[in-house]
This record gives C-alpha cells, structure tokens and sequence, in this order.
C-alpha cells in the first residue's frame, strides 16, 4: 500500500511555481539584454548575440529547469541520493558550461562590470583556484551533515544549490570564457585541466559506491519506491552517476578539444589565444534577426 501511494504522488504532475518563474525570468532577461544592451555594446555590423548562443543558453536553462523542478526535484528530495546526484550533475555539468557558451562577451562585460566583482573573478577563474574551490566545495557538500541539513531545510538546500552553481561557473570559465579579460586557456591547457576535474569526484564517489551501511539518515529514513532498492543501493549508484556521468561529460570534451586542436595544428589555423577572435568572426554570419 505504501509502495502505491507513494507512486501515485509521484508521478501526479506537480510543478513548482516558483521555479517557472525563475527560469522564464531568466529568459525574458536575457531577450531583454539582447535587445536594449546588445547594440550599445557591438558595432552595427557586429550581431549582439548569435543563434548558437542563444540556443545554449535556453539549453542551459532547460537544463536547471529539469533539475529543479517535478519530478526530479521530488525524486530527490523525498525519495533516492541517485536522484539528488543527477540533479546536481544537470546543474554544475551541463547546465553551468552552457549558460556560458551562451553568454556574449559584452553580457558578461556588463554583470561583472563592479570593480570589487571583476577583481575576485580575476582571482578565482585561474585554473588551479577554479578548481580547487569547486572541488572543495563539491567534497564538502557530501558531508553527511550537509546533505542530511539540505534535505530538511529548503532555504539551506537553495544555498547549497546556489553555491554549487556559482563555482561551478567559475569552474567552466578557463574553458568557455566569453571574456577576453578573463580569458580560456590554452587548448592543451583546457584538456589537461579537465582531466584534473575527473580526478577529486573520484574520492567522493569511491566512498559512495562501496558503501556498506547507508551514508544519509534523512535518505535512509525515506520511502523505497522500488522494491529492493534500499538505501545502501541508492548510495551506491550515486557515486556510479558522480563518477561515470561526469567523467564521460568531462571526458567528450577533451576529446572534442583534442581534435578541433590537432585539425586546427594541422591546417596551422591560429592557436587558442586567438580562437575567440575567429569565433567573434564566425558570429557575424549567425545574426539573430
């Protein structure tokens, strides 16, 4: 009985409100930048935004939306760790890197346009603070403490996820920095950086997958919808998904890298200190209209 009860709230459609709100007024700032900040900031042959940066961006909204919102958010917050895993995965995996891909220069020029702002961000997007600060804050928020306190209160759960969020931008930037201020790295720099990324989650993960006694009371404590699937499982095969989910994302990128590097030193194309340039070149092919 509990089994069909718990199924039948589940799978009831029940969106939060106050997530719609956030991700369509995400988008509606974002059209409104694009309309009334882009031409002040672009010459009139230059094309404020592009097509594939819009795309990404809407994508990466998508991407927070489905993580924040039913039934993702229920399934973690109410029932299964893996659930909570995927879905902080969706935010600092796919939903971080492409709201930056989808980000202008001039945009990102603007937001971080206060001085104190613009100084720490020339601190902490450095590839080796970038990536110690997410990764110690990714290690820290597995503490059983946290995840037990971030499922009983909401307003320290939204700081969590906000948190997270925010280094995980920060640990996106050396690679898709839309700033030339702020600029990527190298190509082999951004390859060898990402495989550094794939190896911290390795230590949480390893003590998720071997697990032999339930991590998280608050998870441990909680309704089974599928038979069997206790809580040792759940923890189980969330460190599968913190590991294999990120790593193969991480790992797609590199190789990606690798070969748009190796064909660019082949067809001796200019090196990554000037892909922006090209890319701000290509752009003005894909104007927005």
């Amino acid at each position: 009985m509990l089994l069909a009860h718990v199924n039948v709230e589940l799978f009831s459609w029940s969106p939060y409100p106050s997530v719609w709100a956030v991700m369509v007024g995400a988008l509606g700032l974002y059209a409104l930048a694009v309309r009334y900040w882009g031409p002040q900031h672009v010459s009139p042959a230059e094309p404020a935004v592009t097509r594939a940066q819009v795309w990404f961006f809407a994508l990466g909204v998508a991407a927070l939306w489905v993580g924040a919102d039913w039934p993702v958010h229920d399934l973690a917050e109410n029932y299964l760790f893996s659930a909570h895993m995927v879905q902080h995965l969706l935010f600092t995996m796919v939903g971080a890197p492409l709201l930056l891909l989808g980000t202008p220069d001039w945009m990102a020029r603007r937001l971080l346009k206060p001085k104190w702002l613009m100084a720490a961000m020339k601190r902490l997007t450095r590839p080796l603070p970038a990536l110690l600060l997410f990764n110690g804050l990714l290690v820290f928020t597995h503490w059983p403490w946290i995840v037990n306190t971030s499922v009983t209160n909401e307003v320290f759960h939204f700081g969590i996820h906000f948190v997270l969020m925010a280094s995980a931008l920060i640990m996106w930037w050396p690679v898709f920095s839309p700033m030339t201020e702020l600029p990527r790295i190298s190509a082999p720099g951004q390859m060898l950086y990402l495989f550094g990324q794939t190896i911290v989650p390795t230590v949480p993960a390893s003590f998720l997958t071997f697990a032999q006694h339930p991590l998280y009371g608050a998870y441990a404590e909680m309704p089974r919808i599928i038979p069997g699937f206790d809580a040792v499982a759940d923890a189980q095969v969330s460190g599968i998904i913190m590991k294999l989910g990120g790593g193969l994302l991480l790992w797609g990128i590199i190789a990606f890298l690798f070969f748009k590097w190796s064909a660019q030193q082949e067809s001796g194309a200019p090196d990554e200190a000037s892909w922006q340039e090209l890319e701000r070149e290509v752009n003005k092919m894909e104007v927005v209209r």
